[in-house]
């Protein structure tokens, strides 16, 4: 089994278009939601100097969320040991400058117990807890991977034990001494 360990996605991230700048609409585009912010209509329109200023600030904003996209993807990747399925895949906004910024992303991790091997189970559901909690702000979805990986490794505790159980038991029934009689005179 696949899982994903992943960022919330913002979806309000202002957009700030001269063309735009006093419209207010939602595109509903799963990838790219976004919603454009709505400036205080005065019956003339923002300076030239004032949508550079806005402008700006979002810039800022979008190269800090990708930044920080990005940082924590890659503490999964990193965390994941070897169980990533591959690399961060990410969720993008165009900014007012043209350039597409990460606002989300995701690792894909594989989360399947390994058969007949509890005690190697129990290693790779640590594994996958770290990986999910690797960033320094893990999100709802990586607390709910990391969540699953305790219940991993703690099924396959409960699997080593009565394995264990079944050991110690077949070792003691073959240590009883029988009880020979000879019967030949």
């Amino acid at each position: 089994m696949i899982t994903s360990v992943s960022m919330h996605q913002i979806t309000n991230w202002p957009v700030v278009s001269s063309e735009k700048a006093h419209t207010h609409e939602k595109n509903t585009d799963s990838s790219t939601a976004t919603t454009q912010e709505k400036l205080p209509q005065t019956g003339t329109s923002p300076s030239p100097e004032a949508q550079d200023l806005e402008k700006i600030k979002v810039i800022e904003s979008l190269k800090a969320r990708d930044l920080e996209v990005r940082a924590h993807e890659q503490a999964h990747i990193s965390a994941s040991a070897g169980l990533a399925t591959g690399g961060a895949s990410f969720t993008y906004q165009q900014g007012p400058d043209g350039k597409r910024y990460a606002i989300g992303g995701e690792v894909n991790i594989d989360t399947s117990s390994v058969p007949g091997d509890p005690s190697a189970t129990l290693r790779k559901a640590e594994t996958i807890r770290r990986a999910a909690l690797a960033p320094a702000n893990p999100s709802g979805q990586d607390y709910k991977v990391a969540s699953k990986a305790a219940q991993m490794a703690t099924k396959a505790q409960m699997d080593m034990i009565k394995l264990q159980q079944e050991t110690q038991s077949e070792s003691v029934s073959e240590e009883k001494p029988s009880l020979k009689i000879d019967l030949s005179a």
